[in-house]
């Protein structure tokens, strides 16, 4: 893995991924990914944009946004009150 991160509880319990400052909005997206067949569909698409099969993709959810292509992929906040709004993992 190239970043480093870990998983804490927040307050009410949860569980939650803590990664670098220069990618954090990863974790919002993650956290939106609700069940084991979610997942397993989203490895899927990005598997097929490495693969070639497709030449990017993107993928909505209620509070951001990733748009996959092979050699970055960018996620996206709608709804953060401060800058940054957006981190990108080349």
């Amino acid at each position: 893995m190239k970043h480093f991160y870990q998983f804490e509880k927040d307050p009410f319990g949860d569980l939650r991924i803590i990664l670098p400052k220069e990618i954090n909005i990863f974790s919002d997206f993650i956290e939106n990914i609700m069940t084991i067949d979610q997942a397993d569909e989203y490895i899927d698409y990005l598997n097929k944009v490495l693969n070639g099969e497709y030449e990017d993709f993107e993928i909505q959810l209620n509070a951001a946004s990733v748009s996959i292509k092979k050699d970055v992929t960018v996620v996206e906040h709608f709804y953060r009150n401060e800058p940054p709004y957006k981190n990108k993992i080349s």
